[in-house]
């Protein structure tokens, strides 16, 4: 990664037990600016303290830039908008891996290599039938794709890094699929050479070997486009779990399976999830969806719209916006009759216009707008984080690659604040009360 665009401008001064201490501070390309407490420790023998890592920068990263407050969202400097309008998944998955837009032999051998990769050994379907019919597919994703060391034990530091990138771009979606096959006790579909990165996605899911079946167009390019807005999202829980275990110099696949597992919490990728159970809770009580909003606006009420605001965005998700005008799009051509998706759509028109929400800036999110594409797509609520880590994907592997180009990265280590027992003797267990 270039530090070209960073600039250490003035110092900044901290006053700690009547001693003054001068910290470097950091400006950023876009203006950002960071107090670089480096030395601090050194210095001082003092640490910061900050509770979820909220207000610390963790590295230096050329990837993805977002404004939270004027809803901006960047890879690689190309906004999302134009991205989402004029570009694919496989595409915007070069972009942001390695860090330009592909011409055009570039792109071609790409998407080939993605194709010819998709196979899994077939070992590994030993592997899904050990799985009870129980099992999460998200587990299942995470362990399959830890499991890919075995097979490329060739993984390590010194490994083909771009055959590894591959490989695992590749395969994800053919792992994620028959991970969805298992959990519905279906036999197993092989990709198809002759099928884009989504619609492969999708026939091996939905297709059966005894019949026919082809994806269609709208429902492809619906899941191309929530691929391309979920690739990369700055710093976030599974982003910064992938960046601290490859710290260690864990290969690819490892760090990629941690990733995964941060993801499949309901505080991060599960939130889409939770909005289609929302709609299912307010189904089940008579579809009254105005005592919902009612609800939402009372203080003493515990009850919070899902889907609804975004805790970097304070203006409103760019992502949002665009999915949005495919939401609409796909319900309309597949033309889904689906008494969920009538509430979420009286949900978003009452937010949209309803002053409580526009003053608190409550705008529908892009986990609001990709549950109901999910819904009307016809996959299962379980798939929901499988998708969202397909997406994903990635900005993992972008992330994880630039952190182990960086010149002199140490393995991650926070601090702490001690806060137990000061020392004290061991007692016998005779003399224990």
């Amino acid at each position: 990664m270039s530090n070209d665009h960073m600039t250490l401008t003035e110092t900044s001064k901290l006053l700690l037990h009547d001693k003054e201490y001068e910290l470097p501070t950091i400006t950023g390309s876009e203006g950002e600016v960071g107090i670089d407490i480096t030395q601090l420790r050194n210095k001082s023998g003092a640490i910061t303290f900050d509770s979820g890592y909220g207000n610390t920068g963790s590295c230096e990263s050329a990837i993805t830039f977002i404004d939270g407050e004027k809803g901006i969202l960047r890879y690689r400097g190309y906004p999302i908008e134009e991205l989402a309008e004029k570009s694919n998944f496989v595409e915007v998955s070069f972009l942001l891996i390695f860090g330009h837009l592909p011409n055009k032999a570039e792109l071609e051998k790409f998407h080939f290599d993605l194709t010819h990769h998709s196979l899994i050994h077939e070992d590994m379907k030993k592997f899904f039938e050990g799985f009870p019919p129980t099992a999460h597919p998200m587990g299942i994703l995470s362990a399959m794709v830890s499991s890919l060391s075995a097979f490329y034990p060739e993984a390590g530091y010194n490994a083909d890094i771009k055959l590894n990138i591959v490989r695992l771009l590749a395969k994800l979606k053919t792992i994620a699929a028959f991970s969805y096959k298992k959990s519905i006790g279906q036999p197993y579909v092989y990709p198809r050479n002759d099928l884009n990165y989504a619609a492969d996605m999708l026939h091996m899911m939905f297709a059966v070997p005894s019949e026919s079946y082809e994806v269609p167009n709208v429902v492809a390019e619906a899941l191309d486009l929530l691929l391309i807005l979920h690739a990369d999202h700055e710093q976030n829980c599974s982003t910064s779990t992938v960046r601290m275990v490859g710290s260690s110099e864990a290969n690819l696949f490892a760090s990629i399976s941690a990733g995964i597992c941060a993801l499949w919490g309901p505080l991060h990728g599960g939130a889409n999830q939770q909005v289609i159970e929302m709609l299912e809770k307010i189904k089940n009580d008579g579809s009254d969806y105005k005592k919902y909003i009612n609800m939402a606006k009372d203080k003493e009420s515990k009850f919070k719209l899902m889907g609804f605001g975004h805790r970097v965005y304070k203006n409103f998700d760019p992502r949002a916006q665009i999915l949005k005008k495919s939401a609409d799009k796909v319900l309309n051509q597949l033309g889904v009759n689906d008494p969920l998706l009538d509430i979420a759509k009286n949900l978003e028109e009452v937010a949209l216009k309803d002053p409580f929400f526009i003053e608190r800036k409550l705008y529908p999110n892009v986990d609001f707008y990709s549950g109901i594409i999910y819904r009307a797509m016809g996959i299962p609520t379980n798939m929901f984080t499988v998708m969202f880590a397909l997406g994903r994907l990635p900005g993992w592997i972008a992330q994880w690659k630039e952190m182990r180009e960086t010149p002199g990265a140490r393995i991650y280590r926070p601090r702490q604040i001690y806060v137990g027992e000061t020392k004290r003797p061991y007692v016998s267990i005779d003399k224990r009360k």
